[in-house]
């Protein structure tokens, strides 16, 4: 982190990261040392073994204005390199919430499309807007977008220029749940620490095969997928520590 322009802050909650976007007077945007910033927060969370899940949000009035007009106008780096950020979410090992507080539009959807899980306030809006700047969207936002919400829904945000609520989000199922605005980072934190209490590579694996389900199309192959890693887990120590306390619990009932 730069510590003479701190604009990302990296904060510990026990086992859990909390990744704050805090750049208010520019509305987070992505500029490139927001960008920068969020990949060295989010690589050292990933680094730190203590760590189990990680929750991603922002200082208000907005989540994420999209990209920095000024570094648009004139870059500062590559295109490739302005995703630094958002690349780094996307190969996180650990699982993420997003709990959004407030707009987030274009480029700054993708941190969220990131994430495992979305969560998101009344006060948050969704808006890719990308094409009303004349641009095409870009770090795999269509792919993203429609993995969640399906084709229908990706086009009327994204090529009809289509807008969502928090409430709204909820109910197409891009955000898992709306929570009130003063219960939304606790419920984020809690959710991420449910993770986070589990054993860490089981965790990670779990995540590798849910993302790997996708280019899957058979029950069969399905099964073959997952029988390798069941029959790796049930010879971990943790798998015999959680049945033996199990039957602990039962015999005692």
């Amino acid at each position: 982190m730069d510590t003479e322009d701190p604009r990302v802050r990296l904060e510990r909650d026990g086992n859990v990261a909390v990744v704050v976007l805090d750049d208010p007077a520019r509305r987070n945007a992505l500029s490139f040392e927001v960008t920068t910033q969020l990949a060295d927060a989010v690589d050292a969370a990933a680094a730190d073994p203590e760590i189990g899940a990680l929750v991603l949000t922002a200082t208000p009035p907005a989540f994420c204005a999209g990209g920095s007009v000024d570094d648009l106008l004139q870059p500062r780096a590559s295109l490739r390199e302005m995703y630094a950020g958002f690349l780094a979410l996307s190969r996180l090992s650990i699982p993420s919430v997003a709990a959004v507080n407030g707009p987030v539009v274009g480029a700054g959807v993708n941190l969220p499309l990131a994430c495992d899980v979305i969560l998101a306030s009344p006060n948050a809006r969704f808006d890719p807007r990308f094409m009303d700047l004349g641009i095409h969207p870009g770090g795999g936002h269509l792919w993203r977008m429609q993995r969640i919400v399906g084709r229908q829904a990706a086009a009327a945000l994204v090529i009809f220029g289509e807008s969502l609520s928090g409430e709204e989000a909820a109910r197409v199922g891009l955000a898992w749940r709306c929570v009130p605005d003063d219960d939304l980072l606790d419920t984020a934190v809690a959710l991420a620490r449910r993770a986070a209490d589990r054993p860490r590579k089981l965790v990670a694996r779990a995540k590798a095969v849910l993302d790997a389900s996708a280019a899957i199309d058979t029950a069969a192959e399905a099964f073959e997928l997952e029988f390798e890693h069941q029959d790796w887990s049930m010879q971990q120590p943790a798998f015999q520590d959680r049945l033996a306390q199990l039957r602990a619990k039962l015999a005692k009932d």
